[in-house]
Parts: structure tokens; sequence; C-alpha cells
């Protein structure tokens, strides 16, 4: 009998949890205090031409700092990003653009653009604080054979967001998305992401990012390579001086 009790209380739990909870439980996973990794982004045209970019970025505390250089294609070498993400205020971004010899700062109102031409916006960018959102939980479903929780989350009118709504699947077992639909501010499907994701140490981190734009039928597939966790970066590194510094490894 106390089986059986118990059975029917974890599921009761497990089908009554919200929207914000799951998002809750998603944001608490174990991270790697730090992550260094050799990124490939490969754009796609609606009429096939591919552009491939090579990037070697480093970051802290769940990605809330991140710089990254960009060491290819030849025009673009030496460009830099940082961005360092705050609670109470907006997040810190800036590029640095050799060929102008200039440090540009990304402002709130640009966070919509386009990263470096890809399918990712500056605010794709960024971190989805659960507080700036609204979380509805909708019918769970199995996606590729994989059992998920959906959620679907709406910013908050102060955060003046480029986007409506965003639809997220996550993985049952990982906790992690594996698949969200992004919404623009009339309501009309915008982006389709997909994640790859794996299970590194203690870690469940993602390890890949495909986005399709649908209204503009373009692509942009983003793979993170060689790896490597827990190093000792220091968060002196995510200053804007070192955005001029390509680094060595």
């Amino acid at each position: 009998m106390k089986k059986i009790i118990l059975f029917i209380s974890l599921w009761t739990f497990g089908f009554s949890q919200s929207g914000v909870e799951i998002a809750q439980m998603v944001d608490d996973r174990e991270t790697p205090k730090d992550m260094t990794s050799s990124t490939t982004m490969v754009l796609t045209n609606k009429k096939g031409k591919t552009r491939t970019a090579k990037i070697f970025s480093k970051s802290i505390d769940n990605n809330k700092k991140q710089i990254m250089w960009f060491l290819s294609p030849k025009d673009d070498k030496g460009v830099a990003f940082l961005k360092i993400e705050h609670d109470n205020k907006d997040d810190e971004m800036r590029m640095w653009l050799p060929a102008f010899k200039k440090i540009r700062r990304i402002s709130s109102k640009k966070k919509g653009d386009s990263f470096m031409g890809s399918d990712l916006s500056y605010e794709d960018m960024s971190s989805r604080e659960i507080g700036e959102n609204t979380f509805t939980r909708l019918d769970d479903e199995l996606v590729d054979g994989i059992d998920c929780y959906v959620i679907e989350a709406v910013p908050n009118r102060e955060l003046r967001s480029s986007y409506s709504k965003h639809k997220t699947w996550i993985d049952k077992k990982l906790n992690m998305a594996i698949k969200e639909e992004s919404y623009d501010r009339l309501g009309n499907l915008k982006k389709i992401k997909t994640f790859k994701n794996e299970i590194v140490g203690e870690y469940r981190i993602m390890a890949g990012i495909f986005v399709k734009d649908i209204q503009n039928n373009h692509t942009t597939n983003i793979t993170f390579d060689d790896l490597k966790l827990d190093t000792g970066i220091k968060a002196n590194l995510f200053h804007e001086k070192n955005l001029k510094r390509l680094p060595r490894n």
C-alpha cells in the first residue's frame, strides 16, 4: 500500500508542476564553473550559399559572462564580442571592430538585431530570466522519441522583447531544452531552434544549436568543439580591453 501511495504522490507532483517550476528546474541544473570552446558557425542563405566562421570562446557563471573572438573568415578575423549579464539592469554587450578601430556598444534598443549576420539576435545571446517572463505549462509531447515538458514563455512588457512568446520542449531526463519556437511581435512564427545536448563528466551541456529563420529562409548551425570545463578562468578576463587581444589558445 505504501508503494502505491508513494507512486501516486510522485505522479501527482510531476503532473502538477507549473511552467515556472519547470523553468526553474532547468535553471537550477548543475553547470560548469567555466567553459572554453572552439566554435564553428555556418550560415546558409535561401539560395544555399554558405559562410563559415571560426570562433574561440570563454565563459563563466553559466554563460552570464562571455567573451569570444572571431578567427575566420579573413574579413572577420579579430572581431570580438563581450557580454556581461546583470540581474538589476540592462546587460552589457560590446563588439570590437578592428577595421574601424572602435568598440561598439550594443544598446538595449538593438537587442533584436542579428549577431554577426546569423539567425541569433543579441537578445538570443542572453539568458532568459525567470522573473522577466510569464510561464505556462502546455501538454507534454514526444520529440524524436524523447519525452518532453512543453512550456510557453511570454516576455514581460517592461522587457521590450523583440518576441511575443517562446514555446520550448524540455527533455525530462536531462532538464534541458531540445527544441524551441520563437514568435515575432505579431504572433507569427519567426525562428525554430533545435539543440544538441551532451553529458560531459558530471555536467549536462549544450554542444550545438541549429536555428532556422522561417520568415527569411536562412539558417545558422553552431557547434561547440574541443570543450574544456572548469579550467579556472578568471573573472578579470571579461573586460573591454581584452577584446583587442586575440587568444593564443
